[in-house]
């Protein structure tokens, strides 16, 4: 599938470990010498194909007509693809058998079966498969000598199916918006959307209309402490809400002064069982809770650490570790590393080990698992820390249930009840292996018994007011896809990726544009098909059914362009109306795009990103300075996207805006070249 994934495979089928590496042009390929055979191993690079409408003037719609073709004849910035395309189909005249060894799963299915069929001439029928689940020579020779016959072809179908119904609904219904924007604003701006991404942005906007609906509600609470043998313990007041503030300086009036009286201690045992294995999904989410990664971020460096086989496919929806693989073996390896000597020692020193499962099952791989190899080369620290998580996992499954106590103490106070609440662990279990990404939580009490009396002080009421939802985040938005059963584990990610880039969300808790709130009204309005979850979450299944044999990839394409027809028609009719709504959200959005914050020099005018007609660079100024009221300006950098940070400079008050350069870690830092801070720069 990847040059990398080429390079390991021809290594690993190679009697001597040393492959020949050749190049047609700038195309590597390698041959391997397994037994009497010559094997010639050529990697893709990705899709090679794609789908795309045989009417290609983008001003019309619908259009229903779509083929196959190469990835440079249909989309800008791939006319390597040509020279990648040459080199197979050169590469497979000479060739008396084909193996196919992408990715086991329905994009590598796809990918490959495209490439065989029009670039091979036609090899698809004849070719036979190699499945695995890691990139180590091990598994490699194993897949090798217990090769498939052929292809998976309702893999296949499932796959052109997917391509051929995300460009029919994509391609006409951004066409049409698109289009429908231009014709008004006569301004060319990409709108899309799609049989996913329509119903993703719709979750948002509901929620985005629930918060900016809100009304706060004011409540009060109890705040109090408690002192036992000289030390001091918050306590919490039997009820959280208080309605009113008569009542909350009532309860204040009762209790201050006063002395408490324990009258219950409540102590209870859990046996907190190890988490699953992570599945895709599971492990996009910690990683943005624990360090903030973006699922698609995620995605791309579990990809590299497979392809450096360090750890096994990531694109998976098992929480399965099955028996065929060497636990041992892999903790045995695993313990060459300092860092986890001690940790897979505990393990190896047992007579058997199981593994926790959780309930995700996927029949083409198994749960993201370490293979045991060390790193060959200096990790960076993203690759670094996630493969650390994913070794961690491993082995907390064959950890202990972890052991703590819960103490609740109630507290009577003047009749009022005041509760007290401690927690330790009894017994580490699986935390000891899981121990850097644990927060700690223990709250020790002394010893404590009924009838005593304790010294209650600092009582006082504190007002608050109800909150209202709160954003979804990248992580939370992708648990509510895979709850809501939209997308795959494969595309999720991206989705989401899309709704920032095209401007429809933006921030770590994502706020939803005008030009977002417009594209789901209008939805709404025109065609409210097109982003039900329930009509999406149908099509997911039909392609499941046409994995496993149950339904045909014609009836389901069928049955989605005879449910596409009308609402093109409807959009086509009101073609002036969503223009108009569009080109005027259109507007704002990129505005408010390119404001960067208050300025702090004239006061009443925004810094704003400006681009010199003059020199074509990019710089910051005053809104002021076209009233000839203020002529501050700052330099920007001229690579990269530039965004407001929303954030104040604490060094200089100046408003900060945020870097993102491709492939890097976005910067956080002050327009002011002035700033005291270090080189005006924070991460």
């Amino acid at each position: 599938e990847k040059p990398s994934a080429a390079k390991r495979i021809a290594k690993a089928l190679d009697d001597s470990g040393d492959p020949v590496e050749k190049r047609i042009g700038s195309v590597p390929y390698y041959e391997s010498k397994n037994g009497d055979r010559l094997l010639i191993v050529v990697p893709a690079l990705g899709h090679l194909y794609t789908v795309a409408p045989k009417i290609r003037n983008r001003n019309v719609y619908p259009v229903f007509d779509f083929e196959w073709v190469p990835r440079y004849e249909a989309e800008r910035n791939a006319g390597n693809i040509k020279e990648w395309i040459d080199a197979i189909s050169k590469l497979s005249r000479e060739a008396d058998e084909f193996i196919l060894a992408t990715d086991y799963d329905i994009e590598g299915a796809t990918l490959g079966y495209t490439i065989l069929k029009y670039a091979c001439g036609g090899k698809e029928e004849e070719a036979k498969r190699m499945k695995f689940s890691t990139l180590t020579d091990s598994e490699l020779k194993q897949s090798y000598k217990e090769i498939l016959d052929h292809i998976e072809f309702p893999m296949v179908e499932a796959g052109i199916c997917r391509h051929m119904l995300d460009a029919i609904y994509g391609i006409n219904l951004s066409r049409a918006m698109t289009v429908a924007a231009k014709r008004w604003s006569g301004k060319y701006k990409t709108l899309s959307t799609g049989r996913v991404q329509g119903p993703t942005l719709k979750f948002l906007v509901e929620r985005e209309i629930e918060i900016n609906c809100f009304v706060p509600v004011p409540f009060w609470r109890i705040d109090a402490e408690v002192e036992i043998n000289g030390e001091t313990f918050k306590i919490e007041y039997e009820r959280s809400v208080i309605k009113s503030l008569r009542e909350a300086r009532s309860i204040v009036e009762d209790c201050s002064g006063r002395n408490g009286r324990i009258v219950d201690v409540n102590v209870r045992e859990l046996h907190q069982s190890p988490p699953a294995p992570f599945d895709l999904g599971t492990l996009q989410r910690e990683a943005y809770s624990l360090f903030k990664y973006t699922p698609r971020r995620t995605a791309e460096i579990a990809e590299r650490l497979y392809l450096e086989a360090l750890i096994s496919y990531p694109r998976t929806s098992s929480q399965k570790l099955p028996k065929s693989i060497n636990y041992r073996a892999i903790l045995e390896s695993l313990g060459r590393d300092a860092k986890y000597k001690r940790l897979t020692e505990l393990l190896l020193g047992r007579e058997s080990l199981t593994p926790v499962e959780g309930k995700g099952y996927d029949p083409a791989h198994p749960a993201i698992y370490p293979t045991g190899n060390l790193p060959e080369r200096e990790l960076s620290q993203p690759e670094r820390r996630l493969w650390d998580l994913i070794v961690r996992r491993f082995m907390v499954a064959f950890g202990e249930p972890a052991v703590k106590q819960s103490i609740k103490v109630s507290i009577d106070v003047n009749g009022h009840t005041f509760y007290l609440r401690g927690r330790r662990i009894l017994r580490e279990g699986w935390m000891i292996f899981y121990r850097p990404f644990l927060r700690a939580e223990d709250v020790i009490l002394p010893p404590l018994k009924v009838g005593q009396t304790v010294k209650i002080k600092n009582v006082s009421w504190k007002q608050d007011f109800t909150k209202p939802p709160s954003r979804y985040n990248p992580s939370s938005l992708l648990k509510k896809m895979e709850d809501e059963g939209i997308g795959t584990k494969a595309t999720r990610a991206d989705i989401i990726d899309t709704l920032y880039t095209r401007g429809y969300v933006s921030g770590d808790r994502a706020t939803v544009s005008e030009l977002g709130l417009d594209i789901i009204e209008v939805l709404s309005k025109y065609c409210p098909e097109v982003i039900s979850v329930e009509f999406t979450r149908d099509l997911e299944r039909s392609m499941e059914n046409i994995k496993s044999g149950s339904e045909r990839r014609e009836d389901v394409i069928d049955r989605a362009v005879r449910h596409l027809k009308p609402i093109l028609l409807r959009l086509k009719e009101s073609e002036r109306l969503i223009g108009e709504e569009l080109s005027e959200a259109i507007r704002k959005t990129l505005l408010n795009r390119r404001i960067i914050g208050d300025c702090p020099v004239c006061g009443s005018g925004k810094l704003i990103i400006i681009r010199s007609r003059r020199t074509g660079k990019r710089f910051i100024g005053c809104t002021n300075f076209f009233k000839h009221q203020c002529n501050v300006s700052f330099p920007l950098p001229q690579k990269g996207t530039v965004s407001s940070a929303n954030k104040i400079c604490s060094k200089c008050g100046f408003p900060m805006i945020r870097l993102k350069l491709k492939g890097k870690r976005p910067l956080t830092l002050c327009v002011n070249p002035k700033c005291p801070g270090k080189e005006g720069m924070a991460r």
